[in-house]
């Protein structure tokens, strides 16, 4: 097996699931796989730089317009794509404007790095996968083709019998727990040719006794309120979670462990 290249240098771009919601930090901020796959790559290239463009609700049209171009300008070794979702989830959606839009950040962004990473993002299980299914699948197949013709690396997370569990997703039922994350930075840690640290971070989690009929139907309750509706409210609105938020990380900088994660976590 060959030894891969100590990278020193990535830059992530995207939405929520790249800035790191929900994995909270004691400070308020996020935390989430690009920090953690960022430490990882930190303690094998001393002098390892790391920037995070995403911001919370983007679309991919967003995506391209306000971070492909920052991105690869920076002349980073790896390069982190993920985009795509936010717009599948919205009642009309124009899968062929997104194809095009994804082609013109891969195209974009292949010649300003060593290695560009795309990813079939994680789906949990549940009626809204049901419901958008047929569209995340079609984004995943344009994905697929892209790196095929592009010579990038996808990270199956879609594939990924751990990830599609409940318990892996937070109360918001939109973005994943610590422990999610977690998996997500050893999959692509994995990818990109390193030697696994955990080889059944795609496994079904172990069974454990579901909650009682009065606590899921709180549980729901409590998501409609908190999270449901004024996500529609945005969506009736046209408003962001992200709006006005700059990015994660700007700069192309020095990692250091445990200064990075910048927007608080609302």
């Amino acid at each position: 097996m060959q030894t891969p290249p100590a990278y020193s240098s990535l830059v992530a771009v995207g939405d929520s699931f790249t800035e790191g919601m929900s994995d909270r930090m004691p400070d308020g901020g996020y935390r989430g796989w690009a920090d953690l796959l960022a430490a990882r790559m930190a303690a094998r290239a001393p002098g390892f730089r790391y920037a995070n463009l995403a911001v919370r609700g983007k679309l991919i049209g967003q995506i391209v317009h306000e971070q492909v171009d920052v991105a690869a300008a920076m002349g980073a070794d790896v390069i982190t794509l993920v985009g795509g979702l936010n717009d599948t989830l919205r009642p009309k959606c124009d899968m062929v404007r997104v194809r095009d839009l994804l082609t013109e950040a891969v195209e974009r962004l292949t010649p300003a790095c060593e290695q560009l990473v795309l990813m079939r993002s994680p789906a949990r299980q549940g009626p809204v996968l049901e419901r958008f299914r047929p569209r995340m699948e079609a984004l995943f197949e344009i994905v697929d083709g892209l790196a095929a013709e592009h010579g990038a690396v996808v990270v199956d997370l879609y594939g990924a019998a751990s990830l599609a569990d409940p318990r892996m997703w937070d109360v918001d039922r939109l973005h994943l727990t610590a422990e999610g994350h977690r998996r997500v930075a050893e999959a692509v840690w994995q990818t990109l040719g390193h030697e696994a640290e955990d080889t059944g971070w795609h496994l079904p989690m172990a069974l454990t006794p579901p909650p009682g009929w009065l606590l899921r139907r709180t549980a729901d309750v409590r998501f409609a309120r908190q999270h449901l509706l004024p996500w529609i409210g945005r969506r009736l609105t046209g408003r962001s979670s992200g709006d006005g938020l700059p990015p994660k990380r700007p700069g192309l900088l020095p990692y250091e462990a445990g200064h990075d994660a910048e927007h608080p976590a609302s």
